[in-house]
């Protein structure tokens, strides 16, 4: 795959998109398409288990949107900008594959929302995470103020958008916004490994229980329970619940073929 601002690298099982607009790898109306694109081209690929997103270099993630394509931008022109980003987030967020965010650098404003749409972040030491848009007059437009509470809390979460400042990788963990920190030298071998361990699980009922999660998150807990069931009893019908049961009774390894 041949893209202006990522690279996608695919090994393993394993695809690998890198976010790349050096040094800071902002976000334009091109890189949300592109990456909308790569969203769907992954999901819709068989040979693709887990998908890894990071930022070229070693500064940033994301630095946030391109302030040089948005500042001068009717609010009309915004709105159009907003539904585009708005479209990428939801694909990368709806892939029925494990999705995880490498943080190598600066997650901010729009590169920490579309870290937000990842199923696991994992972050360098020397990641910094923000959503600072209240500093200059505005508000997240592209689901901060939506996914982060329903991540870390209303309070907690009210308390990076109102004030705006960053915070380092240590209090990002604390805080439940990251998964894990490690050595920045490590965060591509740690993201790796999750990913390899993740696309050895059945696809089919990782897909089905990415779904289970997602979704019920935003049922009434009654209908959430009763989508679950339905959920629980795809998977109890497939091949690979058979094979699953059996190798667990026979003392040996699964070999699940994801129907």
């Amino acid at each position: 795959m041949a893209f202006d601002t990522l690279i996608v690298n695919i090994e393993d099982g394993i695809a690998v998109v890198y976010l790349n607009r050096l040094p800071v790898n902002p976000l334009n109306s091109k890189l949300y398409r592109e990456l909308t694109q790569v969203a769907g081209d992954l999901d819709d690929d068989p040979s693709v288990r887990a998908v890894i997103i990071t930022g070229s270099g070693e500064k940033a993630f994301a630095a946030g949107a391109d302030i040089s394509e948005i500042k001068d931008l009717t609010p009309v022109e915004m709105y159009r900008f907003c539904l585009v980003s708005l479209h990428t987030c939801s694909q990368i967020e709806n892939i029925k594959k494990p999705v995880i965010a490498a943080i190598n650098g600066l997650a901010l404003g729009g590169g920490l929302e579309v870290a937000l749409t990842c199923d696991f972040r994992i972050a360098s030491d020397k990641a910094k995470f923000g959503l600072p848009e209240i500093t200059l007059g505005i508000i997240p437009g592209n689901g901060g103020t939506q996914r982060l509470p329903r991540l870390i809390g209303a309070s907690r979460a009210k308390e990076l958008l109102f004030l705006g400042d960053m915070i380092d990788a240590v209090r990002a963990e604390q805080i439940g916004l990251v998964n894990k920190v490690v050595p920045s030298a490590e965060l591509m071998r740690e993201a790796k490994s999750l990913a390899l361990k993740l696309a050895a699980r059945p696809a089919h009922a990782l897909s089905v229980l990415k779904g289970s999660v997602d979704k019920g998150l935003n049922m009434y807990l009654n209908d959430a329970l009763d989508f679950e069931v339905k959920n629980f009893i795809l998977t109890f019908a497939s091949d690979d619940r058979k094979e699953g049961l059996s190798a667990f009774m026979e003392k040996r390894k699964p070999n699940f073929t994801n129907k």
